[in-house]
């Protein structure tokens, strides 16, 4: 299964000169935030395949317009053809009081009220955040800071794949694109990646 993965910035090479064959054979295309809902209403239509999302720390325009025809995973677990993808969206709280921002207390409070899904669900194979983890590739300043509890989530579950955006490839050289941690394969989705998904 090829997933298309987004996070961040619009792709000019995908966006401002769309081909067909570009996106040829991808099945599912994962949104990890702070991209425009029309941007994703785009990409679902024209790709025909579902398109799950989570809300980045500038997405607050998803409450008014919320991306056509595309699925919120926020505080869910996904499952699409056997594959469970669980959604946590926002960042680390740097401006108190603002929409999908979260301390780690409060991350950590919404991971709690999933423990009848995870439970039902045995676990799952793709988290899907827009912050990225405590350490794992995060940034040392306050709103790039990473969560804690999804370095916990990957050492509980050790889903195949953590897939998050937030941090930039323009902030310096110390970005990375995939990363590992465990058993899991993490992927900074910062404006696109194709994700190769394991037969079953």
């Amino acid at each position: 299964m090829k997933i298309l993965v987004l996070a961040d910035q619009k792709s000019k090479y995908l966006y401002d000169f769309y081909e067909k064959d570009k996106l040829k054979g991808i099945d599912l295309i994962i949104s990890c935030g702070d991209l425009s809902p029309s941007y994703l209403t785009f990409f679902v239509t024209l790709c025909n395949v579902p398109l799950l999302y989570v809300k980045g720390n500038h997405d607050e325009r998803y409450e008014k317009t919320p991306p056509e025809g595309c699925i919120c995973i926020e505080d869910d677990i996904y499952v699409h053809e056997g594959i469970r993808i669980l959604g946590l969206g926002g960042s680390m709280e740097y401006i108190p009081n603002s929409s999908n921002q979260y301390t780690e207390r409060a991350m950590k409070k919404r991971v709690r009220k999933l423990w009848f899904k995870l439970w039902r669900r045995k676990g799952f194979d793709i988290l899907v955040t827009h912050a990225p983890a405590y350490h794992v590739n995060d940034l040392e300043d306050r709103p790039h800071q990473g969560f804690q509890v999804f370095r916990d989530l990957m050492e509980k579950y050790e889903p195949k794949f953590f897939f998050h955006g937030h941090v930039h490839a323009n902030y310096g050289r110390g970005f990375k694109r995939t990363d590992t941690y465990g058993k899991t394969t993490i992927v900074n989705g910062f404006e696109y990646h194709i994700v190769d998904y394991p037969d079953r």
